[in-house]
């Protein structure tokens, strides 16, 4: 069980409790031992239990209720508790916008113990009457239920990367072949995943069925499986498997029409050729770069292969050189213990550091994010000194002063110019009054674009993949505005987010928008998230020389500064405040 699985339970029994009505003071240090397992760096599960307390820093009452998690996968009241309550009143735990109160009100007075139940009641306007319910709880309820049903049966990328590689590692043992690759959307690195496919080698067939049949977690579907492809479903998921079963001589050819899309593979290309696909149905290849070749096309990456133009750009060998994780030189957009974050400034700059990058860009939430510990102007003094500080210590590494800047409900930024002057760059993010119409979002949008102190547009429509739709926004518009007042535009790296979405990737390039891949770093382990944010720049066409990040410190220090100075100062020094 990692930190994650940890933080989740004790989450879920702080959940649980304020759903029963328990004592208020036991919630909130169950939330506390939450928030203590996410400042953590090292896995929890690796260190001896009688030393928990030492090390992490919980009590040892909650060091105790870790270690028994952590043993048997469960501890005392955390189980009375989900034995008192249907399990599918804790399945609506998981809606989002409804918390636990609201889930008693449902559960004790209408006597919901379950989904189909609160949907039911929910299209019977029985909810609407409940005390603190009304009409638009009841519309944005079956809107976040309509939702997770569109999105039953799908995985984040991440999660389906981990399942394709190590049922591949089971084929390759099975089969004693290294002929078993992922193919279909795992290897165009789409966000959501709706089938997890992969192909394998082998002249026996029956031994690739017999392994599948019997692996945990997974369901066959003998109904739609056949001798040469065994199909199922991952249990605990519902995610779609599928594993094609071919000769060795056949390993290519079956991988390159298993991984595009229809219109990728079946777009005419004029004379013999007729298309990919039926290039490589007529044709045996041992590399997919010879099936492009033969085809008089530059090759085309995996995660091009979507059908968006890039057949276009193969046959004119424009296609261009795509970004790669290597070409990062520093990460944008990260928080710090200051605000939300679980590691200090020292702690996050030394990490990059040790990893080889330049700069930390630190951008915590700004004051209007309550919730979130947002800085008042008094604290932005404080951390900036801190970096002043850091900056001379750590040299040549770089820590810029940033900061995430909440976009206010008219459009404003989060400070008075008095304080934007003192940062060196500003990444303009909604984070709240999600629920706007286009018009109104993208005029929002448009507003903080054009504030001279905006620097970089945050998750541009605040979307968290499978869990909450983003709001509504003109997205021709917004980075035409971007293009205007040269905005860079984020692709917010974190996998639930992947914002600004791919599929605008190209036109924001075309428009001449610079991206930068942030991952959103709450804590260390979030810088790997960059990985991810690259994934989906390349899936648009992405290259170094238009990522933001790709810039060395030396570079990102002098954009900052010649930007800055284009920026009429502010009547009010900042000396009045920061002296």
């Amino acid at each position: 069980m990692d930190n994650r699985a940890l933080i989740r339970a004790f989450r879920l029994t702080a959940s649980l409790m304020e759903l029963h009505d328990e004592n208020p003071f036991k919630t909130r240090a169950y939330e506390g031992t939450a928030a203590v397992l996410e400042r953590l760096e090292s896995p929890v599960a690796d260190m001896d239990r009688t030393g928990l307390p030492d090390r992490t820093g919980l009590s040892k009452t909650a060091a105790a209720k870790v270690a028994e998690l952590l043993d048997t996968g469960t501890f005392p009241e955390m189980q009375k508790l989900l034995d008192s309550t249907p399990p599918g009143v804790v399945e609506m735990l998981g809606i989002k916008g409804i918390g636990p109160k609201k889930i008693r009100a449902l559960w004790r007075e209408l006597g919901l113990e379950s989904i189909e139940q609160l949907r039911e009641a929910a299209e019977n306007d029985e909810v609407s009457k409940l005390k603190g319910f009304g009409k638009k709880t009841q519309d944005m309820i079956l809107a976040a239920l309509e939702f997770n049903q569109e999105n039953r049966g799908k995985l984040l990328y991440p999660q389906a990367e981990t399942l394709a590689e190590e049922l591949a590692k089971h084929l390759r043992d099975a089969l004693k072949t290294d002929q078993v690759a992922v193919a279909g959307e795992v290897r165009r690195r789409l966000e959501v995943v709706e089938t997890v496919l992969l192909v394998a080698a082998t002249a026996q067939p029956w031994q690739a069925h017999a392994l599948l049949s019997t692996l945990d977690g997974l369901t066959p579907e003998p109904a739609r499986s056949g001798p040469f492809a065994w199909r199922g479903t991952a249990t605990a998921s519902g995610v779609k498997l599928a594993v094609h079963i071919v000769r060795k001589e056949d390993f290519v050819n079956q991988l390159f029409l298993l991984t595009g899309t229809e219109a990728h593979l079946s777009e005419p290309l004029g004379g013999p050729v007729g298309s990919l696909r039926q290039l490589a149905q007529r044709e045996r290849f041992y590399q997919e770069q010879a099936i492009y070749q033969t085809a008089g096309l530059q090759y085309v990456e995996p995660e091009l292969r979507e059908g968006q133009g890039e057949i276009a750009l193969a046959k004119e060998q424009k296609l261009p050189a795509l970004i790669e994780e290597s070409d990062l030189r520093g990460s944008l957009h990260n928080h710090s213990t200051y605000s939300d974050g679980a590691h200090t400034l020292r702690q996050m700059a030394e990490f990059l550091r040790a990893k080889g990058y330049e700069y930390l860009g630190i951008c915590d939430h700004s004051q209007a994010a309550h919730y979130a510990n947002g800085l008042s102007p008094e604290r932005v003094r404080q951390q900036q000194r801190e970096i002043d500080q850091l900056n001379q210590e750590l040299a040549p590494f770089r820590i810029f002063k940033g900061i995430e800047s909440d976009i206010l409900s008219d459009g404003g930024l989060d400070y008075a110019p008095t304080v934007l002057e003192t940062f060196d760059f500003i990444v303009a993010s909604v984070h709240s009054n999600l629920r706007m119409d286009e018009r109104k979002a993208t005029e929002r949008l448009l507003r903080a674009i054009a504030n001279p102190y905006t620097t970089m547009l945050g998750h541009p429509t605040g979307r968290l993949l499978l869990r909450r739709e983003g709001y509504p926004i003109n997205h021709k518009a917004v980075i035409d505005a971007c293009a205007k007042h040269n905005v860079i535009i984020e692709i917010n790296s974190n996998p639930w987010r992947l914002d600004l979405d791919w599929r605008w990737v190209r036109y924001a390039l075309d428009q001449g928008v610079r991206l930068s891949l942030n991952p959103d770093a709450h804590h260390t382990d979030g810088y790997a998230d960059m990985r991810y944010g690259v994934m989906m720049g390349r899936k648009g066409g992405l290259t170094k020389g238009m990522t933001f990040n790709a810039l060395s410190a030396d570079e990102m220090a002098a954009y900052f500064a010649e930007r800055k100075a284009g920026i009429k100062p502010a009547e009010e020094f900042k000396a009045t405040l920061f002296s």
